[in-house]
């Protein structure tokens, strides 16, 4: 799988110890059980040991996506030493965990999941992982917080950390690379959940764009840089009047933070006016944008959408500050290289000489608001 091979820095390392993170329902095991169909067949042999569904309920997803290789062994159990024997006894080139909260060792107190559970599950899972040489695959729950769940602890003695992400209502799925101590880090693998499970999506930044359409207010190309890929997101932003006291703002896929921030300065220094007006800001697809180099086109689709005029096939990066200039950002040329492959030829962006503004930006696109008309009356 030429996606999780990206993040994993080339394929896994024998010895090592990888952790699966992720909210529950993402496809953190169904990722896993087609990554052991393909390892299967090359030849290679993987034990899955499963203490969250029955070898049956593994079994029946297997059949659903494909995965029908007898180089694929199946374990229901919860006790770490004897997913251990099992996998003495059985000899795999790779052993999957799944997952690290469900399992327990007999002789620690408490139920699994508790950090004294936890740790010593993990330890002597690692303990196996480097004495054998087999790797190990931990797949790890996510909290509330988006953190992994159990002792922080676990994350520093693991080799490699892997989190996958993707909105429950939307077909992609990123894999993010946070940490790996035999590769690169911060790299992301994209996939698109289906009913056949997860596809490898090596163009995404087609995908996430589909099909070209007619030019619509309130709609931008955003170059993001996401660890070492470049992919194109579409930025949407639609304002409305509203029939309420108190107007509503809605983010989603972006820190609201920030847009709440970019309204203001589009008030205070393009003469853009929000108030009174439902907002409501997306990055289609389900990504999640981290990047301050989104402001800019945060901005201009706020300001095409209230003036109801399209800009067209455009793509922006900048980040804009508070007194309304827009500061460069990194990977200029790689955001102009992607954009120039997807042939989008209208670019805006920060030139770095300090003298770039969010309104002087604007006007360029012929977004500036209209004039306000004078009363006529003259000084005598």
């Amino acid at each position: 799988m030429a996606e999780f091979d990206r993040v994993l820095g080339g394929g896994l390392v024998g010895g090592s110890v990888v952790m699966l993170g992720g909210e529950p329902g993402v496809g953190k095991s169904t990722l896993l059980l087609q990554a052991a169909g393909s390892l299967a067949g090359d030849g290679a042999g993987v034990l899955i040991a499963t203490a969250e569904e029955s070898v049956d309920q593994v079994a029946r997803r297997a059949r659903r996506l494909g995965v029908g290789n007898p180089g694929v062994l199946l374990a229901a159990e919860r006790d770490v030493d004897a997913v251990i024997e099992a996998a003495r006894a059985h000899g795999p080139d790779v052993l999957v965990v799944d997952s690290i909260q469900a399992v327990g060792v007999a002789e620690i107190g408490g139920t699994p999941g508790g950090v004294a559970q936890v740790r010593e599950s993990a330890a002597r899972l690692i303990h196996f992982a480097k004495e054998s040489g087999v790797p190990v695959i931990l797949v790890g729950h996510i909290t509330k917080d988006g953190s992994l769940a159990g002792p922080k602890l676990l994350e520093h003695a693991v080799d490699v950390v892997l989190y996958l992400e993707g909105d429950a209502d939307r077909g992609l799925r990123m894999l993010r690379g946070l940490k790996n101590r035999f590769g690169a880090t911060h790299q992301v693998g994209l996939f698109e959940m289906g009913d056949v499970g997860l596809t490898e999506v090596p163009d995404p930044s087609r995908w996430m764009l589909g099909r070209p359409r007619a030019p619509v207010s309130g709609s931008v190309i955003f170059p993001a840089v996401d660890g070492r890929r470049a992919l194109l997101v579409e930025v949407q932003a639609l304002v409305a009047e509203s029939t309420t006291p108190q107007p509503r703002r809605s983010v989603q896929g972006l820190e609201s933070a920030r847009v709440h921030q970019l309204l203001a300065v589009l008030e205070r220094h393009a003469g853009l006016r929000f108030s009174g007006k439902e907002v409501y800001v997306s990055a289609v697809g389900g990504i999640r944008l981290r990047e301050p180099a989104s402001d800019l086109p945060v901005a201009i689709a706020l300001a095409s959408s209230l003036l109801d005029m399209p800009v067209g096939p455009l793509a922006a990066w900048g980040e804009v500050g508070l007194t309304g200039e827009v500061r460069p950002v990194a990977h200029r040329e790689q955001r102009l290289a992607e954009v120039a492959r997807l042939g989008i030829e209208r670019v805006v962006g920060p030139a770095g000489d300090g003298e770039d503004r969010i309104e002087s930006a604007l006007r360029r696109l012929g977004l500036s608001p209209p004039r306000r008309r004078s009363s006529g009356a003259g000084a005598m």
